[in-house]
């Protein structure tokens, strides 16, 4: 099953974490197959929100809330179950100053999972 971890981390402060730990933590659940993707985020201050309200599309610069911790980054996991995926996001290095929030990715009836193209 897939598992997405999001990393939230305080992006008012400078607890960044050392790439090196990064590559080092990717490297490992690469060669243990269970990595099938992630990437880094840009920062939450040039994102865009869209809502469409209406019959019209509002866009808000930004982060769509206002919180000390955004989501940062991502991977996700190809794992046997839930506990498997913790014990994995456990050792994401943002983990020791941020959290980080495991969540299955969606199943469709027919087995395959959403996709965005």
């Amino acid at each position: 099953m897939l598992y997405t971890a999001f990393i939230w981390t305080d992006v008012s402060s400078q607890a960044d974490v050392e790439l090196a730990d990064y590559d080092t933590f990717t490297t490992t659940a690469v060669e243990a197959g269970v990595m099938a993707g992630g990437h880094e985020l840009h920062s939450p201050d040039i994102a865009t929100t869209i809502r469409f309200r209406d019959d019209e599309v509002l866009m808000t610069d930004g982060p769509f809330v206002d919180s000390k911790e955004q989501i940062t980054g991502y991977y996700l996991f190809e794992c046997a179950n839930l506990d498997e995926a913790i014990a994995w996001a456990a050792k994401i290095p943002g983990a020791r100053h941020g959290a980080i929030e495991v969540r299955p990715v969606q199943e469709r009836s027919d087995g395959s999972t959403e996709s965005a193209q």
